[in-house]
């Protein structure tokens, strides 16, 4: 089984040393939320994640989730250490206080969503669509269904889930087809098929509360005809208390590669009560409120599966002895693994996006206090945009390089890595599904492209790219990081030159833009990671001498990912900027 310790430390640095955002920092919202407070919080996930969830993801990958009589059974131990994980207030952390939360910022939950990835995604999902539905109705439900609703889901004795997919649509949700009648009070009945519906049905919680995309009697076709529906699997008295069961039932459960411990569930409403949350017909737009928090945690799952695959290369590294090593002193017999080039190569590769990762989701998580919770709308707006651009980014990097590094701690393995023994194959598994759900990558890529980057009434990515470009220039005059700010100058100037190629081929050459949307959020996503390092280095030569053996490798990871991953660049940008003519005339027999 693999092995996980939480990067408390590392996590601790970001909190106290780059809070660097004023906007956030003079939220009053979070002026109690110090050092010393922050640090319990992460220290108490740690001993929860390590002792308690972390057994959980090979008992859910060895005795996965099963439909039995209509009914969804968790796998062994799940149930105990769902009991433990809600009477300790973990789905409450970021709740608001008004309906039973801890009022945490996301500098601290998103932290928590790491540790918990790292340790059993299977188990995490049973409370994550939880808190992405709660967020959905806090922004969009009137009064009484947030009262009705949200202190059970905050409590955890209630779940949630996200209902959009079904059999002829799941990326074109223009052509869904699950239909939602008017009654005389108010409420609706729907009827329909949704799919691939995650948590969409188990044993945990007293109830579950489905949020569900689907069409009125006089909707218009497409996207635009489109509302959202809470539909209770157990109907919801007056008083809160539970009446009888709706018309939500679980068809089958899927039986997938990996994150084999969450029910992934086909559902069927058949005049299930519902209530509207939001504007008629507005529905897609209020369950974006979620998608796009969803997404964000989606990055943050890859980065959790990176640590523990990288934790566990790591430490088996040191352990097994294969060949000798170039400047080999062992007289007989061969030498640790970590003494070969490659292999070192392979774990700086990993640690070096890992810090970078993690780094990048702290500032967006600021960004996105800021956009929530500051008084000024316009700086609210800003940061707003900030999210939005990186959203898609985070999402699709994370989980991508997810994948690079999870198959390389395997590799590192080597045949034993292969085998079910160690674990590693499992991370590999569990990672694969991040770049699908949640929008696959190659949509976020054309979304972050073609909505994102090309605004007509803003210039998010410019304002972002100055953002970088003062960073730059704040440390070109230091010289212990002179040499890597100009680096990050070089790459970025490739980055605008590719931007501005996109914004002059979105004229005229659809198809270039699109088969380059994948190589340019892959560069921008890079360029991300080296602006958060050149933060993360200012900060650690001046903190050299409080600790310097914690800053000293911040100094080296940095210095081999501004060196070996950054260039990667290159290869993006002369790749997609060669054209689509020999993709599209190309003819599939």
């Amino acid at each position: 089984m693999a092995t996980y310790r939480a990067p408390v430390d590392d996590m601790m640095f970001l909190f106290e040393k780059l809070r660097d955002n004023s906007h956030y920092n003079s939220l009053e919202k979070y002026k109690e939320v110090n050092p010393d407070l922050a640090k319990d919080i992460l220290e108490q996930a740690a001993k929860l994640t390590e002792n308690l969830i972390l057994p959980l993801a090979k008992a859910g990958d060895e005795t996965p989730a099963k439909l039995e009589n209509g009914v969804v059974r968790t796998p062994p131990g799940y149930k105990e250490a769902y009991k433990k994980f809600i009477d300790d207030g973990w789905v409450s952390l970021s709740c608001d206080p008004e309906y039973g939360g801890q009022g945490m910022p996301k500098t601290i939950s998103s932290f928590f969503d790491e540790m918990l990835s790292a340790a059993s995604l299977s188990f995490k999902l049973y409370s994550e669509l939880s808190i992405g539905a709660y967020n959905c109705i806090l922004s969009h439900g009137n009064d009484s269904i947030k009262k009705k609703f949200l202190p059970n889901m905050v409590k955890g004795t209630w779940s949630g889930t996200m209902c959009l997919t079904e059999p002829v649509c799941g990326t074109d949700l223009g052509l869904l087809k699950t239909k939602a009648v008017e009654q005389s009070d108010g409420t609706y009945k729907l009827t329909g098929q949704k799919i691939f519906i995650t948590s969409g049905d188990h044993d945990l919680t007293e109830n579950i509360i489905h949020l569900v995309l689907a069409r009125t009697a006089d909707a218009p076709s497409g996207t635009k005809g489109i509302s959202l529906f809470l539909v209770p699997k157990i109907q919801v008295k007056e008083d809160g208390s539970l009446g009888s069961r709706n018309g939500v039932s679980t068809n089958s459960i899927e039986n997938k590669m990996g994150i084999r411990g969450s029910s992934t569930c086909v559902l069927n409403f058949d005049n299930a009560a519902g209530y509207m949350i939001g504007s008629k017909n507005k529905g897609l737009s209020s369950m974006f409120t979620m998608m796009n928090l969803e997404r964000i945690v989606v990055g943050l799952q890859g980065l959790g599966l990176s640590e523990i695959a990288y934790q566990n290369a790591l430490n088996y590294s040191k352990e097994r002895k294969q060949g000798k090593s170039n400047n080999s002193k062992t007289k007989n017999g061969a030498d640790l693994i970590i003494d070969h080039a490659d292999i070192r190569r392979s774990l700086l590769n990993m640690k070096s996006i890992i810090e970078g990762e993690r780094a990048l989701s702290f500032w967006l998580a600021q960004q996105t206090e800021v956009s929530l919770h500051h008084k000024d709308n316009k700086i609210k707006e800003e940061a707003l945009d900030f999210v939005s651009l990186m959203t898609p980014v985070v999402k699709s990097l994370f989980s991508d390089m997810g994948m690079e590094i999870t198959s390389d701690a395997m590799q590192i393995f080597g045949g034993y890595g292969y085998t079910k023994d160690q674990g590693i194959e499992q991370l590999y598994r569990d990672n694969r599904i991040t770049p699908i759900y949640e929008g696959t990558n190659s949509v976020q890529a054309i979304d972050l492209v073609f909505r994102k980057l090309i605004n007509k009434d803003k210039d998010i990515i410019g304002r972002y790219f100055k953002l970088i470009e003062e960073e730059i220039k704040k440390n070109k005059n230091q010289t212990k990081i002179k040499q890597l700010a100009e680096k990050l100058d070089e790459y970025l100037k490739i980055t605008v030159n590719f931007t501005n190629w996109i914004k002059e081929k979105m004229k005229n050459s659809k198809d270039d833009v699109s088969a380059a949307c994948n190589d340019y959020l892959k560069v921008l996503g890079l360029i991300a990671l080296a602006y958060s390092w050149l933060k993360v280095l200012n900060v650690s030569h001046k903190e050299l001498s409080k600790n310097k053996n914690f800053f000293e490798n911040k100094i080296e990871t940095a210095n081999f990912f501004f060196n070996r991953v950054l260039p990667r660049i290159d290869t993006h940008y002369k790749s997609a900027t060669s054209g689509s003519s020999y993709i599209m005339d190309f003819k599939f027999n």
